[in-house]
Parts: C-alpha cells; sequence; structure tokens
C-alpha cells in the first residue's frame, strides 16, 4: 500500500471566479499553469503574481498542459486547441470536432502532443511552423522532418531534410543548429549543403543555446559545449544539477564563460570557463540575498570585463562584473517591476520589458562609476499588447 504525506502548506489566493478544472506546473520554468469553468486560463508564477489571464473563451476550459521544456503550453476547451507560449501568448488556435478535450499530455521531446477528448477520440498534434530569426536569415520548420532557411538579403531559399524528425532548433551568429533524436546537425552561412553533423550521447536534447564562437547542449548527461565544427570544447560539472529542468532563464552562454544558477539554492550563480569547463573558483560566485528568476551574460568585450544581468523574484534587474570580487560596487542595481531582458549580439546595449515599458541600456556599466548618469543613458517607450488572440 502506498500512501502520499502531505510536508507541508504553502499559501493560496484567488485565482477565478468559477471552480478551477485543471492546473500544471512545469519544473522548468517554474510557472504554473490554471484553467476554469469562468472560461479563462491563467499563467501565475511560484509566488501567485499573475503573469498572464485569458479573454473568457466559448466554453470552460477542460484541460491544460506545459511542455516539456516549458516553452509552450497546449490548452484544451469544447472542440477547442489552442497552442500558447510561456508568456501566455497565443500561437495557434485549432478549431476540432472531438468535444471536450479532458486531458493533454506531450511527447518528451516537446513536438507533439496527444489529447483525450469526450468524444471518445484520441488527438495527435504535431509542432508545426517554428519560426526563427536572425538579422537578415529567417528559418521555418515547415514540418516534422524539413527546414526552410531564407536570406532575406540576397533572397536565397534552401531546403533542409532529415531522416528522423527535428525536435530542437536554434539560429544565431550565422549558424542553424538542428536536433533530431539521434544526432546534432551545424549549419553554416552560406554553407547550407555542408553541415558538421555529430552522434549526441543522450537522445533527449532539453536546451541549445549559443554564442558567437561555440554553443551549449543540454541533455541528460549534462552541460556540453561544443564549436561550430562540431568538436566537443568542454563539459562543466556542477554537483547535483539536473540537466532536465535547466531552461535558458538558468543558464547563459558567452565565449569565454558559462553562468549557471544553482538548483539547490537559487540564491548562488556559478561562473565556469566555457573553454576548459572549470568553475573559476568559490569567491566568484554571486551571492544574492533572495531567489534568482532569470539571468544573461553579455556577449561583446574581454573576458576581463564580462557582465551578468539578472532578476530576482521581486523583479528587481541587477547588474554584476564576473569574476571581480573584489572590486567596489560588483554589483549594481538597476531597475525595478521587469519582467524579460536580452543583451544585443552585436553590442553591449541591454534591454528590458518594466512594467509597461521598454527600456534600452545603452550604457550599462556607466552604473559602477556614475548612477546619476545612468538614466542619461536609457530610452523609455511605453508598449502595447498584441497578438495575444488570433
Amino acid at each position: 500500500m502506498i500512501k502520499i504525506k502531505i510536508l507541508f502548506y504553502f499559501f493560496q489566493w484567488k485565482a477565478h471566479e468559477n471552480l478551477i478544472l485543471k492546473v500544471d506546473w512545469s519544473p522548468v520554468n517554474n510557472l504554473l499553469l490554471s484553467g476554469s469553468e469562468d472560461r479563462k486560463y491563467k499563467v501565475w508564477d511560484s509566488f501567485g503574481r499573475q503573469i498572464y489571464s485569458s479573454q473568457p473563451h466559448d466554453y470552460p476550459i477542460t484541460s491544460v498542459s506545459w511542455s516539456s521544456d516549458g516553452q509552450l503550453f497546449a490548452v484544451g476547451s469544447f472542440n477547442t486547441l489552442r497552442l500558447c507560449d510561456k508568456a501566455g501568448w497565443s500561437q495557434s488556435l485549432e478549431k476540432v470536432s472531438t468535444g471536450s478535450i479532458l486531458n493533454i499530455s506531450w511527447t518528451s521531446d516537446g513536438t507533439q502532443l496527444a489529447g483525450a477528448c469526450g468524444g471518445g477520440q484520441v488527438l495527435l498534434a504535431q509542432i508545426v511552423d517554428r519560426r526563427l530569426e536572425w538579422r537578415n536569415i529567417e528559418i521555418l520548420v515547415q514540418d516534422d522532418s524539413q527546414i526552410s532557411v531564407c536570406d532575406l538579403a540576397s533572397s536565397f531559399t534552401e531546403k533542409l531534410e532529415f531522416s528522423q524528425r527535428v525536435v530542437k532548433v536554434c539560429l544565431g551568429w550565422g549558424h542553424v543548429v538542428v536536433t533530431t533524436p539521434a544526432q546534432c546537425y551545424v549549419y553554416t552561412s552560406p554553407s547550407w549543403n555542408t553541415p558538421a553533423v555529430f552522434d549526441l550521447r543522450d537522445l533527449s536534447v532539453s536546451l541549445l543555446q549559443l554564442a558567437e564562437k561555440h554553443f551549449l547542449l543540454v541533455d541528460n548527461t549534462g552541460l556540453q559545449v561544443y564549436s561550430y565544427e562540431g568538436r566537443s570544447v568542454s563539459n562543466p560539472k556542477l554537483a547535483g544539477l539536473r540537466a532536465n529542468v535547466i531552461s535558458n532563464k538558468c543558464v547563459s552562454l558567452s565565449n569565454d564563460t558559462l553562468a549557471v544558477r544553482n538548483q539547490k539554492d537559487e540564491k548562488i550563480i556559478h561562473f565556469f570557463d566555457a573553454l576548459s569547463g572549470k568553475e573559476m573558483g568559490e569567491s566568484s560566485k554571486i551571492k544574492h540575498h533572495i531567489e534568482i528568476i532569470d539571468l544573461a551574460l553579455d556577449l561583446h568585450g574581454l573576458s576581463t570585463h564580462r557582465q551578468l544581468a539578472f532578476v530576482d523574484k521581486n523583479k528587481e534587474l541587477y547588474l554584476a562584473r564576473v569574476g571581480q570580487q573584489t572590486s567596489p560596487n560588483r554589483i549594481v542595481k538597476l531597475g525595478t517591476m521587469v519582467s524579460s531582458m536580452c543583451w544585443s549580439d552585436s553590442c553591449n546595449i541591454l534591454a528590458t520589458v518594466q512594467d509597461t515599458k521598454l527600456s534600452v541600456w545603452f550604457y550599462p556599466s556607466v552604473a559602477y562609476v556614475d548612477k546619476d548618469t545612468l538614466t542619461q543613458t536609457c530610452s523609455e517607450r511605453e508598449i502595447t499588447e498584441f497578438g495575444r488572440n488570433p
């Protein structure tokens, strides 16, 4: 006989006006989904703060489910299947004749899903038409084994075909990295016909992240840094690391540095030499006073000037010098109410979404010297919501 022991009670909040029918939690992004008889689905963080609330549907929400990598989620209702990104933005809306979709389950690679339908059918769906852009290059995953590449500057197009289904795709720095269940393909513009190909150590790749000189591949064996020639560069090791729940918000790669958030204590960030895989040392760690929910290394400049931007659970944005633990003002605060951030891949400019504004920090490192000057290097624009309900 097996029993359940309640370890602790956390907290509760008023989430919906009517009965909640379904909930789901992603261990990768630490976000909650809820669907209700009030015909809405909502996204929450682990502290009960609402990230997104949908407009009312025609019928109650009968199922919600996160994909394995935490990047997408599916919503089921009567004769309706909706696909959304993790922020709640709707990416696809399909009308089906199956009755209410009562339960949704994803494959482990996050490319397919199955739905249990009230009409007695099993609904099967495949993620297609994934579109990525980087400067003048656009790629489109047209079906499960074909990618279209288009160079908008020269109007050049190329079809890339694979013997197995495409699982992960990443674009940047003139490179396209594609994984199938067994192999990794690395394409470099403009030589689209001669990819570097190598066999995967594990069949479940959960994350790809690109830097200018190399890329990070995460699977069940851990963290692996590869060159764009397909050569293994390093294998950073961190005790207690669970690779299957790593996301872009807890790991960041630059040409010389890899930053990883500690999974047991989310206040700590570890730094590794990207080329050797060795940790930089106990004194190089960042130890914040509360949990960190997002981090990103800048992508340009010398390794001695490397910087890390991070957001804590209070949505406060900080900038830190990497490897300069003895420097005064190593960590400085840049802003509050930050929900998203991104470094430019052409220079060290930092863009953030703060409350209802898009803020661009043209020279964020001035904060170490003169915080009064910092406001003069920041541009702010009001943003409006669009595209959430196709």
